[in-house]
């Protein structure tokens, strides 16, 4: 960056010191760089005249010509108010300030021409225009054209730093970067892109003549952003493969042949074979495997998991499966085991629960490698945990460990195992480019032979008794039922039905000996909760009440029914993992959404999704438009990208090809040398050295 940008912004024309500083605070605005990448975040069209007619029909600010026919005030001190009626040839509409009356008044006159901007609101049973813009219709000042709107602060406002004050001192910097900015990207990916000049762009997205410049110059800023922000991405992991060494599992072996052959428990989908297929590739590269495996619920990911753990024996090394619940490393083990119950191959499980003299057995013949897979915990990390030969770590919901514990596993080797890290929680596209975007991703995107799609209904509250009906209907049937609540007891704040409230009200409406309840949530004993949980799965109780425990890793193919309560609780991604507990046998299962009478539009929108598709990926669009990668993948994780313009919730297909530009400039110039992508090298060296490898896992 040349000296100029890097000039502080004090010494901006119309800042000075004491608005530096607040800059500074308030928006790490610290130079004249940070100012021009500082961009409006919308913009007004004031060439467009409305009529006061048009007004309640228009959801925006908009722009009418009329004159003041009379004042009149009410209140004193702090609640003295102006009022104005003004009107022009198609009706009449009330002018309000509650500030600056004194001056305002004076300001204006009675029957002349002027122009007033401002939004239209309902203040009681009346409409009027608070606080309105007003501009003479001949003055030099009136706004026209296009004008940029930027985020401002209360701090800010109070020096004058309002969205025009910053289109002021923006117009003031904007005269003096001709010259001043360079352009990164190289010649031919800006004509493969058909994109405009550096120079233009920043100002045009400051100034621009009209929105389809403005929307070009942004077009061409997101672009950059993102196409180094996946640059980065490409060179980490083209990094990481030269340097990082693996195991080769050179052979298939008997224990897969074996398995596959004799023991499968279904045939495997296209997609199964497919990411087989990939694994199977990095297994014997010789480089270190780190690939993260989506799938739906349901799709099959844990067969995939075993199937590349036998890869693992096969080859002589033993396997770990890391999961972060208790529950669920429980469940894989029954699983596993019975799936592998006539092979001679060792499984064990270590969990915080394990006793002192079976933990001192386990490690024993974990270290002669008599133990061939070990399923658990967070248990596996401890340093007592010691394998004579870990060649694959799988992790079961990666999000739920953290960087430090993970890494905990790959020190338990030579060189670190390969590493296959399973998610349920799909996640869209863009995101999964850009947040593992160093990491290979594989995706299961079918669902195994005989599954039906579970049908969603939205119910009201007022709805309960004909919902308990069909509850009794599928019990008599000797199916069982999920009911979910959101919150454990009563909530002051919070008028939503919660969990005991929830278990009295099922225990009269279900009453015993004919029913039996389970009820499970995080505060109980861990094994009170095992206890009531085996009793559900055996098919004991019909009815599990519970909180989210259950969100991931309970199995109970006779389970048909999911009760969601409270559902506006919920987000999205956390719905589709409820409703993925059932709908895993051959019945026909459904997933039955409880509201309130009174839904938010986000609500509503998230209600309409599960009603309407299945497909966790869909949902997971839907989920990164209404919450934005910060929330989906936590903000943490997506305040280190630092976009200034980019949103990766809208700006997806901006995303695609971006990568693709990226990955082009990397076949052609493989370290970047070329003298037309020096740019290029100089901003890819700053982000290396500025940012840590967080797209990384392993």
């Amino acid at each position: 960056m040349n000296n100029f940008l890097i000039t502080p912004i004090e010494f901006l024309k119309g800042v000075g010191p004491a608005k530096a500083e607040l800059l500074k605070k308030e928006l790490n605005i610290f130079s004249f760089a940070d100012l021009l990448y500082y961009y409006p975040f919308r913009y007004v069209d004031r060439s467009e005249f409305h009529k006061i007619s048009e007004l309640l029909s228009l959801n925006e600010p908009a722009q009418i010509k009329g004159r003041i026919v009379s004042f009149s005030e009410s209140g004193t001190g702090y609640t003295k108010r102006l009022n104005a009626k003004f009107q022009d040839d198609t009706g009449m509409v009330e002018l309000v300030w509650f500030k600056g009356v004194k001056w305002i008044k004076s300001s204006l006159k009675i029957n002349e021409e002027i122009i007033v901007y401002g939004k239209i609101k309902q203040f009681g049973n009346k409409w009027n225009i608070p606080h309105p813009e007003i501009s003479n219709v001949d003055a030099k000042n009136t706004v026209k054209g296009f004008q940029p709107v930027y985020s401002s602060t209360e701090r800010l406002n109070s020096m004058g730093l309002n969205s025009k004050g910053f289109e002021k001192i923006v117009g003031e910097l904007l005269l003096n970067i001709d010259g001043q900015i360079e352009d990164l990207l190289p010649i031919k990916v800006k004509e493969n892109y058909n994109l405009m000049d550096a120079l233009n762009a920043v100002k045009l997205i400051h100034k621009p003549a009209d929105m389809a410049s403005a929307q070009r110059a942004a077009f061409r800023l997101k672009f950059e952003e993102l196409f180094f922000l996946q640059l980065e991405l490409l060179v980490r992991k083209q990094i990481t493969m030269q340097k990082s060494l693996g195991y080769k599992f050179e052979e298939v072996g008997v224990a897969f042949n074996e398995f596959y052959s004799n023991h499968i428990p279904f045939q495997l989908t296209g997609a199964q074979k497919r990411v087989l297929k990939e694994i199977r590739i990095d297994l014997k590269s010789g480089h270190h495997m780190n690939r993260l495996l989506q799938g739906d619920v349901g799709s099959g990911k844990t067969l995939v998991a075993l199937l590349t753990m036998l890869l693992g024996i096969g080859n002589n090394f033993q396997c770990a499966l890391m999961a972060p619940t208790e529950i669920l490393a429980i469940q894989h083990f029954e699983g596993i085991s019975q799936m592998l119950s006539e092979m001679p191959i060792k499984i064990a499980l270590l969990t915080g629960s394990t006793k002192k003299k079976d933990r001192k057995i386990l490690h024993e013949e974990l270290e002669s490698g008599e133990i061939n897979i070990l399923i658990g915990t967070h248990a596996l990390l401890e340093d007592k945990v010691q394998f004579k030969n870990l060649g694959l770590v799988v992790i079961d919901e990666q999000h739920r460990f953290g960087v430090a514990q993970r890494a905990r596993m790959w020190k338990k080797n030579e060189l670190a195992p390969h590493v296959l890290i399973m998610t349920a929680t799909p996640i869209p596209r863009t995101l999964a480019m850009t947040f593992y975007g160093d990491l290979d991703v594989s995706v299961i995107d079918e669902l195994p032979p005989g599954r039906k799609p579970i049908t969603t209904v939205h119910r009201y509250d007022a709805h309960r008794l004909r919902v308990f009906g069909f509850m009794k209907e599928e019990i008599a049937k000797g199916r069982q039922v999920y009911i979910v609540y959101p919150l454990i007891n009563e909530s002051e704040v919070l008028d939503f039905n919660n969990l005991m409230d929830g278990f009295e009200a099922i225990t009269r409406a279900f009453p015993m000996p004919k029913y039996q309840v389970s009820m499970v949530h995080g505060k109980m004993k861990a094994e009170d909760k095992e206890f009531e949980m085996s009793r559900f799965v055996k098919g004991e109780t019909q009815i599990m009440v519970a909180t989210t425990v259950i969100e991931v890793g309970v199995n109970v193919p006779n389970a048909s029914v999911m009760i969601i309560e409270s559902t506006e609780r919920f987000g999205l991604s956390q719905l589709h993992q409820l409703r993925g507990r059932v709908g895993r046998g051959a019945e026909q299962s459904y997933c039955i959404l409880m509201t309130g009478d009174k839904l938010s539009k986000e609500s509503q929108k998230r209600v309409e999704t599960m009603v309407r598709t299945n497909d966790g990926f869909e949902i997971a669009e839907v989920d990164l438009q209404l919450r934005g990668p910060g929330d989906l993948l936590g903000t943490q994780q997506s305040g280190l990208l630092d976009l200034k313009i980019a949103n990766l919730s809208r700006d997806g297909h901006i995303v695609v090809m971006a990568r693709e530009a990226a990955k082009q400039v990397l076949r052609d110039d493989s370290t970047i040398e070329l003298k037309e992508n020096k740019g290029v090298r100089m901003k890819l060296t700053e982000l290396l050295k500025k940012r840590p490898n967080w797209g990384r896992i392993a």
